[in-house]
């Protein structure tokens, strides 16, 4: 059973107080690094704007995003967005390296590359040699381009050699790169058109992300944004088959889901925290989306 906390914890790197990421923070380490002296356990947690993406070589374990578990062997990549909360549960001398990158450089990568915001759009647990086929085709080029860029990618970080900064990004590129081929995401063409479009909704997403507890109207986040609500409605609409109104409506259920499971808030705390100022209202909301009572959750999720 798990014990809920006062609050969901938020480090930097795990175990390290907040603080604000550099432009183009880059960290490598790896997976015995922290897990060995945590008892290869690291708890549920988020970071604010930073990304991750392990890369698993031997060994085998659990990865925990938000209220889902879900078992993976090696080979195997996880990818971790910013703001995600996640933890680990590795089996002894599991081998492999955690890639941490700031959500700036991110962006600035993804100028040339859309795949890379799309591999990092969802937390992703996968287990390449469940598809036999893919991983025999893929075997070496796994071998060749992780085994390779890892270790010269972390060396980079370290070394005060000439031109370091701009070969570890030259690594992480190809590091991405190889990622994305791994988990089948194609790289996506888009019209400019369509391209404004997911502008406005990731803006949509980080406005709601600022003022999730402000219980602000679809009409209030369209002005923010200096777009019409109709405009707001059939960017979302286009981009996520959503209207704006139903993803801050789920963006809203997530948070009472993490709080529901990794605090000891009670449903009223919660629904006050999130800007509620019923919480039967609350509750009706929660059921609504969510299928069950913030309660009924809460039993299944902490007691599972």
């Amino acid at each position: 059973m798990r014990e809920p906390q006062a609050a969901i914890p938020r480090f930097f790197l795990y175990g390290e107080p907040p603080r604000d990421a550099g432009e183009r923070f880059l960290h490598v380490e790896t997976i015995a690094d922290r897990s060995r002296v945590n008892d290869w356990r690291i708890q549920p947690h988020a970071h604010r704007d930073l990304h991750q993406l392990l890369v698993i070589f031997t060994g085998s374990g659990e990865m925990e995003a938000e209220t889902r578990r879900q078992p993976f062997r090696a080979p195997a990549l996880l990818v971790v967005p910013a703001g995600v909360v996640h933890g680990f549960s590795f089996a002894e001398d599991t081998e492999g390296y955690v890639v941490t990158l700031a959500d700036t450089l991110l962006r600035d990568l993804a100028r040339d590359e859309r795949s890379f915001t799309s591999l990092f759009a969802n937390a992703t647990c996968a287990s390449l040699d469940e598809d036999p086929v893919h991983f025999q085709e893929f075997a070496q080029e796994f071998a060749q381009e992780f085994k390779d860029t890892l270790p010269k990618l972390r060396r980079e970080l370290v070394w005060s050699a000439p031109a370091s900064a701009a070969a570890a990004t030259a690594r992480l590129t190809t590091l991405l790169v190889s990622a994305v081929r791994a988990l089948h995401q194609p790289s996506e063409v888009v019209s400019a058109a369509g391209s404004a479009r997911a502008a406005l909704v990731a803006r949509l997403r980080e406005r709601i992300e600022t003022d999730l507890r402000s219980r602000l109207s679809v009409a209030q986040y369209a002005k923010a944004l200096n777009v019409t609500p109709a405009r707001l409605r059939a960017a979302c609409i286009e981009v996520t088959g959503k209207t704006p109104m139903r993803v801050l409506e789920e963006r809203l259920v997530l948070e009472a889901k993490r709080n529901l499971t990794y605090t000891n808030m009670t449903v009223a705390q919660i629904a006050y925290y999130l800007g509620f100022t019923d919480p039967a209202y609350f509750s009706r909301f929660f059921s609504k989306l969510a299928g069950e009572s913030p309660a009924a959750f809460r039993r299944r999720v902490v007691n599972s």
